[in-house]
């Protein structure tokens, strides 16, 4: 028995693969949303959960499940099989992630109801950068009120930088270990990691998903007495500010649209503000990439993946432009190719390795559950 039953459970939604290790395919695949919701006919996730099963049919032999958990603190270091007391763990850990914690504790709940005869397999978005140095992780805070109340940076796309970097090395014909490698994970949500032999060495995202890169509407990187100003000056309280830091921020905060497609066509179009947001999120992204190289020592790849960095062509090119004395070139042939699969951008025998590298994090969920558990 080779298949996987991945669940990413969201707040009101579920979202479901079942993967064949065998292939590295999805079986098959779907999303419930709008769980507990008025009209919705679902009323709660073990309802949604049992309705999934029911379309999959007994014709599919489920191995094990696993199960997408956000923030493993610095508990969880590794794809860990579950039981009570980790359930217990995760809902302690749910302060540092209010909006996912608990959300994806209720998908593992409710699974566990539905399948309790499998081996069920928590992967944590911030185990795989466990590795970064106290150097990196470290904020520059009352030391005793930090360790607390667990404050330092833990990192997230975990699953996506491992999957993407492991295949970056493939691709490349290369042993990991051999590699320094920044992967730009480029989404809605979006993060930076540098990798050196595999291992994460540092990461743009913090103690939660905010900090770091501009994002859809997450503002990243931003000087904390911002904050301390609004409060005092606008008035905003402590729910204002988040929901503006996380909801209302980012590219929907600089044009009104959230959508990357969106801001890149006004762009197009000569819409000056929608330039300049672009311009923000590029120069954000060069920043990282000049830090992570000083970091690294050296470079032998640079890889874009998800929706963002997997599809936009222009913002590839635009935010490498005036890297060449680094050793980072763009093929303006290569770059404008569509393809799902792995694939150089840059020009043949360049120094850097410039790639488009599609993640997968289903694949990699069901990877380290099958290593957890069977």
């Amino acid at each position: 028995m080779s298949l996987i039953f991945v669940v990413n459970s969201g707040s009101s939604s579920i979202k479901y693969q079942l993967v064949d290790l065998e292939t590295g395919q999805a079986a098959l695949g779907g999303l419930v949303e709008r769980i507990g919701e008025a009209g919705s006919g679902v009323a709660n996730h073990t309802e949604g959960l049992r309705g999934i099963l029911g379309r999959l049919g007994t014709s599919h032999q489920i191995a094990a499940v696993g199960h997408r958990v956000v923030h493993g603190g610095e508990r969880f270091t590794g794809p860990t099989v579950v039981t009570d007391e980790v359930e217990r763990g995760i809902d302690e850990l749910s302060p540092l992630a209010p909006l996912h914690n608990p959300a994806n504790l209720e998908g593992i709940r409710a699974a566990r109801t539905a399948l309790p005869d499998l081996p069920h397999v928590a992967v944590f978005d911030t185990a795989f950068h466990h590795t970064l140095p106290a150097a990196a992780y470290t904020y520059a805070i009352d030391a005793a009120l930090a360790a607390e109340h667990g404050v330092r940076r833990y990192g997230f796309h975990g699953t996506s930088h491992k999957f993407v970097s492991e295949r970056t090395a493939e691709f490349l014909g290369r042993p990991l270990e051999s590699l320094k490698t920044i992967v730009l994970h480029l989404g809605n949500g979006a993060s930076v990691a540098a990798i050196d032999g595999g291992v994460s060495v540092e990461t743009s995202m913090g103690m939660t998903p905010l900090e770091g890169l501009v994002m859809g509407t997450r503002s990243g990187d931003i000087d904390a007495a911002v904050l301390i100003h609004l409060h005092r000056q606008a008035g905003l309280d402590f729910d204002d500010l988040d929901t503006m830091l996380n909801r209302r921020s980012g590219l929907l905060g600089l044009t009104g649209s959230g959508d990357m497609r969106d801001v890149q066509q006004a762009a197009s179009n000569g819409d000056a503000v929608a330039e300049a947001a672009l311009a923000v999120y590029r120069h954000r992204i060069r920043r990282y990439i000049g830090a992570y190289i000083a970091h690294l020592g050296g470079l032998d790849a640079i890889v874009f993946t998800a929706g963002v960095g997997e599809n936009n062509t222009l913002l590839r090119r635009r935010t490498l432009a005036g890297l060449e004395f680094l050793g980072i070139h763009v093929d303006p042939d290569r770059n404008e190719l569509s393809s799902k699969v792995a694939r150089y951008i840059s020009p043949e025998g360049a120094p850097v390795a410039v790639l488009v590298v599609p993640t997968n994090e289903e694949l990699e969920i069901a990877r380290q559950t099958a290593a957890a558990a069977l």
